[in-house]
């Protein structure tokens, strides 16, 4: 099961972006299954006509959301990304409830304001 990315230059998110949401999609999917290693930072960038830097870009945000990880030497593969989503989920949605507490947002307003993010994301 090869790694399915294709690159629009001509789209309006920048290529690590797209490189990004792409790679989270597949293995929050079940194309690429946990534990599918990678092809490493150059190879993909050499693959898809990208610089290196904007292959390790998306490489660290996938990192960091949990969707990847990187095992030095060995490589980086897909991690068991549902539960770490959901985790970092939680936790984002802990401190957004903590922030607008202290702002003075009744949970009417903060409830609409998280409403209207999802719908400018989603749709």
């Amino acid at each position: 099961m090869p790694l399915q990315i294709t690159v629009d230059p001509d789209a309006p998110d920048a290529p690590y972006e797209q490189l990004r949401a792409q790679i989270a999609e597949q293995a929050r999917g079940g194309s690429l299954p946990t534990g599918y290693k990678l092809p490493t930072v150059r190879g993909l960038a050499g693959e898809l006509g990208l610089a290196a830097n904007t292959v390790a870009k998306a490489y660290r945000a996938l990192e960091s959301d949990g969707v990847i990880e990187t095992r030095g030497r060995h490589g980086t593969f897909v991690a068991a990304a549902g539960d770490a989503a959901e985790k970092a989920a939680s936790e984002a949605a802990q401190s957004y409830a903590q922030r607008v507490r202290r702002l003075g947002l009744d949970r009417g307003a903060a409830l609409a304001a998280v409403e209207d993010a999802l719908r400018a994301v989603y749709e």
